[in-house]
């Protein structure tokens, strides 16, 4: 197999496809009720077999795999313990690799990502070929903001077990360095290595997202439409294609896109975007926001840690205070660009711009709202050229970046010319 160089720069955009860590931002799983009969089964089958042979190690890590990628594709914390348990218990019967992956992945998708990436090392102790552990450890390491350890842990990844999740993975590391074409090819690649109707919806909802947010809205609809096609249950290319419509000015055709999604997968992220185009239709959104905040608790019960969520949430509902607190708090954990760009936005929701210019400088300016936030704290300090150089890079690579703030841009651009 050809060796894949990440320093050639082949691409990116998301983060795990048929394997079971989700990407923390944007996960995309669908309903409860869409989870093929096949995995229930497959669950009871191995549930069964346990109870006949319970030394079974091998047999408890993959129940715990099981129990994970269900929650995942069903976005149901509540099976996380289970997953837990059962890896722990393969554990208990064996040291073995495959039941730390598996307790990685569960971190990963609990926000968890210091012991995600000690779980990944120590099982890369007991195998250090195993593709699936560098998985882990990659996504753990790109959220804790160690860019480097990431790209070589996704290099390491492809080097042992090549195809889609770590394509998709490679896709990701080279987008968060820029490398935008380059995170086209690669999912593209990705697509090629699609085996089932899921993971060509997954790749085709990728690069979607990667020309939504370089403003190529008719391509992005393409791949969106690609995708609920092959996987008409997706939520996340329903949710792509609500923000292209919604774009388009298409106002009630993306409220009633959001409005059958979050009835089907009401996760805090989709009720927040959701209440944000009620308001700006003028509808209440007390009820999402509220559902956002339930669903959130049921996360934080099941041992998942959020604060960009809880940030978000409270700048929402006009809490400030409780912005900078949740996204300071997320700060000390781990220094991801997101997590510093919702601690400089939430700064300045609070009055201070000063302190929100040191984070909004060090979250960049990719992708597009980053740099509209930027131009914002600027612009409030007084530095008019700043401002208008970073409204201008804004607009410049998503006109659509967002239905409320990109209208923002162009009027304070207006008052700045």
């Amino acid at each position: 197999m050809r060796r894949i160089l990440l320093c050639l720069g082949l691409v990116a955009a998301l983060l795990t496809v048929a394997g079971i860590v989700a990407r923390p931002r944007d996960t995309t799983p669908v309903s409860a009720a869409q989870v093929p009969d096949s995995r229930a089964a497959r669950i009871a089958r191995a549930q069964q077999h346990l109870r006949d042979v319970p030394g079974d190690w091998a047999g408890w890590a993959a129940l715990g795999g099981a129990y994970l990628e269900q929650a995942r594709i069903t976005s149901d914390p509540a099976l996380y313990p289970q997953a837990e348990q059962a890896a722990r218990k393969s554990q208990a019967l064996r040291a073995n690799g495959d039941a730390l992956v598996v307790l990685g992945a569960l971190a990963n998708a609990r926000h968890d990502f210091s012991t995600a990436r000690d779980q990944a090392r120590s099982a890369l102790r007991l195998e250090p070929n195993d593709g699936d552990a560098y998985g882990v450890l990659a996504d753990a390491l790109t959220q804790l903001g160690d860019g480097a350890g990431a790209t070589e842990a996704v290099q390491k990844m492809l080097d042992t077990r090549p195809g889609l999740a770590a394509y998709a993975r490679a896709s990701y590391d080279l987008e968060l360095r820029g490398k935008i074409a380059s995170a086209d090819s690669l999912m593209r690649r990705a697509l090629a290595d699609a085996v089932d109707p899921h993971d060509a919806a997954f790749c085709r909802t990728q690069l979607g997202d990667l020309a939504f947010g370089r403003g190529d809205l008719r391509s992005a609809a393409d791949e969106y439409a690609a995708a609920l096609t092959a996987d008409p249950s997706s939520t996340a290319a329903q949710r792509g294609r609500a923000r292209v419509r919604a774009a388009q000015g298409d106002l009630a055709g993306a409220l009633a896109d959001y409005a059958d999604l979050t009835a089907r997968l009401p996760s805090p992220s989709y009720l927040i975007e959701y209440a944000e185009l009620r308001n700006l239709a003028g509808r209440p959104a007390t009820d999402q926001l509220s559902l956002a905040a339930a669903a959130q608790q049921l996360f934080t019960a099941n041992g998942g840690r959020d604060g960009l969520t809880t940030a978000a949430l409270a700048l929402a509902t006009g809490r400030p205070a409780d912005a900078v607190a949740a996204a300071r708090a997320e700060w000390s954990r781990r220094q991801h660009p997101d997590v510093a760009d919702t601690l400089a936005w939430s700064l300045h929701a609070a009055g201070n711009d000063t302190e929100a210019l040191r984070y909004a400088t060090r979250a960049g300016t990719h992708p597009a709202s980053y740099a509209y936030h930027l131009g914002v704290i600027h612009l409030s300090l007084g530095h008019t050229a700043e401002a208008r150089t970073e409204l201008t890079r804004a607009l410049a690579t998503n006109p659509y970046f967002s239905p409320v703030d990109a209208p923002n841009a162009r009027r304070a651009l207006g008052a700045l010319r």
